[in-house]
């Protein structure tokens, strides 16, 4: 009787077929849980993801996920809030040196949540339903539009004209294929794939300075820099 009370007090037993598990904090068991759903999403479909799968990949009971989340949406909107609260943390400005080799530096730190929450980045950007509607699409398109404004600010730009806003638009597009890209293949060393995003950076910036002037002030100081760099070694 004893043993049947016990069980019923506690959400780990209560499924009844899984061993009993460590106690841990209310907060420590829901990151277990939203870390176990990440994985999962970054490789399905959220429709191909059940509870069951989640209480398996996290080992606790079907009934214990329910009573953290309450269903399935929830549990994956928690699970990508978690993942965008946490990039976003990385991309807070670090402010020190011209504007490209700031951006530089940000995209060093976008990596490094890339590479280590692989799980979290691919469900942020690739994983769930093919139409982002509703609390999904606010959390997706809220990163994208914190990222765009943390672009902006690295590079010292107020409110850009159309050219080079749809530049900062289609870099921020290559970054975030990039990242998915290497975290599928990893045949690109990692530092070589900054490089080369930011080199990309400069040849678009290098296009829309044709057209737009706060685009050309941008590519200056590297430009000068280059210059002082070529003519000390002549």
């Amino acid at each position: 009787m004893g043993a049947t009370s016990q069980a019923e007090n506690d959400p780990d037993r209560a499924a009844g077929a899984r061993p009993a598990r460590r106690r841990l904090s209310v907060d420590r068991r829901r990151e277990e849980l939203i870390a176990a759903a990440l994985e999962l999403f970054s490789r399905r479909d959220a429709e191909d993801v059940s509870i069951d799968d989640v209480a398996t990949a996290a080992g606790a009971s079907r009934a214990l996920v329910y009573h953290y989340f309450g269903g399935k949406q929830e549990l994956y909107v928690a699970a990508l809030r978690s993942a965008a609260k946490e990039l976003e943390a990385r991309l807070r400005p670090q402010e020190g040196g011209n504007p490209l080799d700031e951006l530089s530096r940000g995209l060093a730190r976008y990596f490094d949540f890339v590479e280590e929450h692989a799980a979290g980045f691919a469900a942020l950007l690739r994983g769930g339903p093919a139409n982002r509607a509703g609390e999904i699409g606010e959390i997706v398109d809220g990163v994208r539009q914190r990222l765009f404004r943390l672009v902006m600010n690295q590079l010292r730009v107020g409110v850009p004209g159309p050219v080079l806003r749809i530049t900062l638009r289609s870099w921020i597009a290559s970054v975030e294929t990039a990242g998915l890209d290497w975290l599928e293949h990893r045949d690109i060393d990692r530092p070589e794939l900054e490089r080369l995003l930011m080199d990309q950076m400069v040849a678009l910036l290098e296009v829309a300075a044709r057209r737009d002037q706060d685009a050309e002030h941008l590519l200056e100081s590297p430009r000068r820099r280059t210059d002082r760099v070529t003519s000390d070694d002549q």
